[in-house]
């Protein structure tokens, strides 16, 4: 008999218990797994490579550095003009050497269905137009907000939908450091709460900080850094897997805001979105793709449904885009992959959303495209 085995008959029936717990434990725990997916409802993506439309005049786009949606759903991108590649700016010339091309306008707007709708920017009377374009947002009254990161760009810029300046924040030339109220530091991100006519600025590739300012008027009203502390400008070490939390952001390189008033920072270099009530107050943190080391945490976009439950995070160094559970930051899914077809990613920098779900993507560096995915 089998129980010949043990040292007695009571030590094989325990055996026999211990097998039945664990396998129905095993049962119920596939089971639960199961069903906590299906309440998910995790949405799936498909890339639409119809979208935009070709552009006219024979323009073609740079770097795109940013995109953003405004309130009706037309689809703001901002590109680097002066990054086309030398054989990209034959028809520029005097006299054009070929027909390709001319660098479309540095903002270019798209309706819904990828039409072209307008475009302007560059240089002008009044402002300081930045030396390398970087984060483009619409607010809710139709204005449009600019930042640069170059290494002499300490501002950003606020526009009409038709491109006529209102305000600048700040001036190109030298940083005064993250404690500074009035100059800024090659300013990242940009976000805006109408209800209290603030804007946040992710501060930036020099600076470490976020900071509010009031919309209209450009007047200081606070800042804050990583856990709602004081920004330090000394030396950093390097991000590591194994190392702790760093107590200073590496570059909140976006600010995005919740119906609720939550602010959803990327802290980029460091691999992590910290949270903070819009006082500035921390409230948590989670971390992504712990074992990248060229920072991950690109971009987020913030689902459409009334809970604004799930955190779409663009990875701008594996080139994925993630679907996060927004309460907890764990990882439900993704989609994209490194490539240069349509619906891959080739240096992806920014991320927006549009009112039904529609994700659009801006890609910099050898990318050099938006492309739209929706919800299948």
């Amino acid at each position: 008999m089998p129980f010949k085995l043990f040292k007695s008959y009571n030590a094989y029936q325990s055996l026999i218990a211990l097998s039945i717990l664990a396998l129905f434990t095993f049962i119920i725990g596939c089971t639960q797994t199961t069903t906590r997916s299906a309440e998910v409802n995790l949405p799936r993506y498909q890339v639409d490579a119809q979208w935009p439309k070709s552009l006219q005049k024979n323009w073609i786009f740079a770097q795109v550095s940013s995109v953003a949606v405004d309130r009706h759903d037309n689809v703001w991108v901002l590109h680097r003009p002066t990054t086309l590649l030398a054989d990209e700016k034959g028809a520029q010339q005097n006299p054009p050497a070929n027909r390709c091309c001319v660098a479309a306008p540095a903002v270019t707007v798209f309706d819904a269905e990828g039409n072209y709708v307008r475009g302007w920017g560059g240089p002008g009377e009044g402002y300081d137009w930045p030396k390398q374009e970087h984060g483009i947002h619409v607010d809710q009254q139709d204005n449009v907000w600019i930042s640069g990161n170059d290494g002499a760009d300490h501002h950003v810029l606020k526009f009409t939908r038709e491109g006529r300046f209102l305000l600048q924040i700040g001036k190109p030339g030298k940083s005064l450091g993250s404690n500074s109220p009035s100059q800024l530091g090659q300013p990242a991100a940009i976000e805006s709460d109408l209800a209290a006519n603030e804007i946040f600025i992710g501060d930036g590739y020099g600076n470490r900080r976020v900071i509010v300012f009031d919309a209209s008027t450009g007047a200081y009203k606070r800042h804050w850094g990583a856990y709602g502390g004081v920004p330090d400008d000394g030396k950093m070490a390097p991000y590591a897997p194994s190392a702790a939390p760093s107590k200073q952001f590496g570059n909140p390189h976006c600010v995005r805001r919740a119906r609720d008033g939550q602010l959803y920072i990327c802290d980029r270099p460091n691999n992590r979105i910290q949270v903070f009530e819009r006082s500035g107050k921390y409230l948590r943190e989670f971390f992504l793709e712990p074992q990248t080391l060229s920072g991950p945490v690109a971009d987020l976009a913030l689902s459409q449904d009334s809970a604004q439950q799930f955190i779409f995070s663009a990875d701008g160094s594996n080139q994925e885009i993630y679907i996060l559970e927004r309460s907890t930051g764990r990882k439900l899914g993704a989609f994209g992959r490194p490539g240069r077809q349509a619906g891959e990613f080739r240096s992806l920098h920014n991320i927006a959303i549009d009112s039904k779900g529609n994700i659009y993507t801006a890609e910099a560096g050898f990318g050099r495209r938006v492309q739209r995915f929706s919800p299948k």
